[in-house]
């Protein structure tokens, strides 16, 4: 949840792969005696990570000795112009571990963002998906704009300094003008440094990507692991191409039927459920909770932190300082997952004595910025996908107006989450729609996992979702757990409904419980 980015699913992006590290192009035209289907990819070793994708060293042996592999895929420039300019897709896999006679096919993962960088975060999280290795090649990508897959650019490292410690939440109207001001400058430099791109980064444009991969790969049907914003982005696959919709597996739903401001508004309700939660789970320890004496006491204390940041920030990662964006970016990246909350707690407890690095390591972390200070280009990516997405514009006086609900959603997060709704004004490519069409008759059952404490993409999502698909595609399951998805949380029930159905074919009961 970048200031002032919208993301709809910033699940498990290379900016969450960094963390524990932090805490200790375009092509030509395309060969005219080749079609783009027919092309054959070149596999090879990996090499480290672009800074687009974050940076860092190329991906380690997998368990058994095999290596990562990375090829790139042409695909049109254009989709209305098939034959025209193309781009280069950066792909990755890991060859099935399991018998040839057994493979199905494919598994072909989105993990969310939009902005977030396949290639980077699937090998980071390759183990947790090694039992579906057994009998799938194990395929992630860089979409259209994002890491080495013609990247969005926007401001330089310098520059997103600076951008990132603005005030997002403007208190008068000369903070607002420079707000304002501000995202008119990133939307401007995105333009200059990507104006070719720009219009052919929509989601749309992505699931034609992966038809095209599909075929490339020489998969009769996609099989499909999409988090976060890979569901938007599997749903949207769905309806375009219902036919060829193989095992599909959708975790942490974003809701298909919301525009841009509604699913804002829903992401601080989410938020401030899962910081409900971290209080009342830090105040029921054993030992003494260090911020705070009651769950209240908890979220009162940050309150008070956020606005004494407001009037002076305090020391963070040298040379910059803790500001109120930061330290609330910073308590954000904490809530996608339970297993980050001990480091909220540290950080909260550090800044209440003058100490904000480690608010601000976590905020880097949600911006893709790593310890060298040197960004991935996931805000880029993000408001770029994001505007081309979304049809709706929202200028300062609507925010003004809608901000007492957003306030009665979250008074931590309403103000942040409702400024960043301007993120699209001045962008230089008008929206598709109001909302993605996932509207899916013919496919195939889907199974559509929601998990009832989801910060990013509130749970209700889910049922959304299932309505939007179609009669007999949507399956719901839902998980009664915390943080931003569910087959990661490494609950036994999940894995067990996933691995059945993307493994043997099996589809859970519709309303299934696991907690």
């Amino acid at each position: 949840m970048p200031k002032p980015v919208r993301l709809r699913a910033a699940a498990l992006t290379a900016a969450v792969v960094a963390l524990s590290a932090l805490l200790a192009g375009c092509g030509g035209d395309s060969p005219e005696d080749e079609d783009l289907p027919d092309q054959k990819l070149s596999w090879r070793d990996c090499p480290a990570p672009s800074e687009a994708e974050g940076g860092g060293t190329a991906p380690s042996p997998l368990p058994d000795g095999d290596t990562w592999q990375c090829a790139t895929m042409r695909a049109p420039l254009d989709w209305d112009d098939p034959k025209g300019d193309t781009i280069d897709l950066a792909l990755i896999r890991a060859r099935t571990s399991g018998e040839a006679d057994r493979r199905i096919g494919s598994l072909i993962f989105n993990f969310g963002g939009p902005g977030g960088s396949g290639v980077t975060t699937l090998p980071a999280f390759g183990q947790d998906y090694a039992k579906l290795r057994t009998r799938y090649d194990l395929v992630s990508f860089d979409p259209r704009g994002v890491g080495r897959s013609a990247p969005v650019e926007c401001l330089d490292d310098k520059q997103l300094d600076t951008y990132f410690q603005q005030d997002a939440t403007p208190d008068d109207a000369a903070e607002r003008t420079e707000l304002l001001d501000n995202t008119k400058r990133f939307n401007a430099a995105c333009e200059k440094n990507s104006k070719k791109v720009l219009p052919h980064v929509a989601t749309t444009d992505a699931a034609r990507d992966m038809d095209l991969m599909r075929q490339v790969l020489g998969d009769d049907k996609l099989h499909y692991f999409g988090i976060s914003y890979g569901t938007e982005l599997g749903g949207v696959y769905a309806h375009l191409f219902p036919g060829t919709v193989g095992r599909a597996v959708f975790d942490a739903v974003v809701d298909p039927t919301q525009t841009s401001e509604r699913g804002t508004l829903g992401q601080a309700k989410g938020f401030q459920l899962a910081l409900d939660n971290y209080a009342e789970d830090c105040v029921s320890k054993v030992e003494e909770c260090p911020v705070g004496d009651s769950a209240q006491d908890v979220k009162n204390r940050i309150a008070r932190l956020l606005k004494d940041l407001d009037r002076e920030p305090i020391p963070g990662v040298f040379p910059r300082e803790l500001t109120q964006t930061a330290a609330t970016s910073g308590i954000a990246q904490a809530l996608y997952s339970k297993d980050f909350w001990e480091y909220l707690t540290e950080g909260l407890a550090q800044a209440y004595d003058g100490d904000g690095r480690v608010l601000m390591v976590l905020s880097d972390s949600l911006n893709g910025r790593d310890e060298n200070g040197e960004y991935s280009n996931l805000t880029a990516a993000n408001v770029a996908i994001n505007c081309a997405d979304d049809k709706p514009r929202y200028d300062p006086a609507y925010v003004e107006r809608r901000l007492p609900e957003f306030r009665k959603a979250s008074a931590l997060f309403g103000d942040y989450l409702a400024w960043s709704m301007i993120s699209c004004t001045g962008w230089p490519v008008a929206g598709a729609a109001d909302h993605p069409d996932v509207s899916a008759p013919g496919a195939p059952p889907i199974l559509v996992i929601g998990n009832t404490g989801d910060p990013a993409t509130p749970y209700e999502g889910a049922a959304r979702m299932v309505d939007a698909l179609g009669k007999d595609v949507g399956v719901e399951l839902t998980y009664e757990g915390q943080g931003h998805g569910a087959y990661d949380s490494k609950n036994p029930c999940v894995r067990d409904a996933v691995d059945g159905y993307l493994l043997d074919g099996r589809v859970p009961a519709a309303g299934t419980v696991c907690s």
